[in-house]
């Protein structure tokens, strides 16, 4: 069979997994360091003319890279997991509501503010606390809590303030009084592959936070939320990120290169992370 594609321009924990596990079913494969792509938008000529796969995964941390990259692949017939779309989906927050909402899949409530000036207002709508997130990015960066209007217009008169316009752009959601953790499952099309709890000391739970993961047990609703989620933001390898709070689960968003260092840690091997997105890609394929 033609090699699959791992775009990637860090190999982390995660990477060496799949890697591996390519590895024992002897599937051949290439790792592509998307800083040195580079291919041509008229067709299969060069440069980029050695892109031929039977399918691609894409790991690569830059939000931005790993778009243009699945786009130059798709655009020759390659099937590739999550899709340019999916990536765009998921890498837009107000973008992931607006369909996780159309999708009838629960969620907090959120505001999208086209102004740090209209957010203030629509913070106080919301009702204190709120979260401030950007519209981009992961690991909890740039996340904030605003207590009181007063703390929240000297966050968002620190927004107005900065150069790059997307900043002003404010994303604001409902703070869920959660038990001290959420929900991170992983899924790989329609299967679900199983859950964590992640637990931190701070409001932020993510094992990027230094939050801490533990099993969580796989319950019908739990597995039907994260399904619908992944079918409302297009499909493939991706975690999505669930909390629990007085109006039950609800989705708080969904990532399409997630992480799974700390699912490994808490399950062990008793699930298969890594084979289980090889066997979804060569499906794929």
């Amino acid at each position: 069979m033609k090699r699959l594609a791992v775009l990637a321009s860090r190999v982390r924990f995660e990477e060496k997994q799949i890697f591996a596990a390519l590895e024992r079913r002897s599937v051949p494969y290439a790792h592509l360091d998307t800083r040195q792509l580079a291919a041509g938008l008229d067709g299969p000529g060069e440069p980029g003319g050695e892109l031929d796969f039977a399918a691609a995964l894409s790991r690569e941390i830059s939000q931005s890279r790993a778009y243009y990259a699945c786009l130059m692949l798709e655009a020759r017939g390659i099937p590739v997991v999550s899709p340019a779309e999916v990536i765009a989906a998921c890498g837009d927050k107000a973008r992931t509501s607006l369909l996780l909402e159309a999708a009838g899949v629960p969620t907090p409530r959120s505001v999208l503010a086209l102004t740090p000036e209209a957010a203030l207002d629509a913070a106080q709508g919301l009702g204190f606390p709120v979260v401030a997130k950007p519209l981009t990015g992961s690991w909890g960066r740039l996340v904030t809590v605003l207590r009181d209007r007063q703390e929240a217009a000297a966050v968002l008169e620190h927004r107005a303030a900065l150069a790059a316009p997307q900043q002003h752009i404010v994303y604001l959601q409902e703070r869920v009084d959660k038990p001290g953790r959420d929900i991170r499952v992983l899924i790989a099309g329609d299967a679900v592959i199983g859950a964590t709890y992640r637990y931190g000391e701070g409001w932020r739970t993510g094992v990027a936070c230094n939050g801490q993961s533990r099993p969580c047990p796989m319950s019908a609703e739990l597995s039907e939320l994260a399904a619908g989620a992944a079918r409302a933001v297009g499909g493939g390898f991706l975690g999505v990120d669930v909390v629990e709070g007085p109006n039950g689960l609800q989705v708080l968003e969904v990532n399409h290169t997630p992480e799974f260092r700390g699912f490994a840690d808490a399950h062990g091997e008793s699930i298969d992370v890594a084979g289980a997105i090889v066997s979804y890609v060569l499906a794929a394929a």
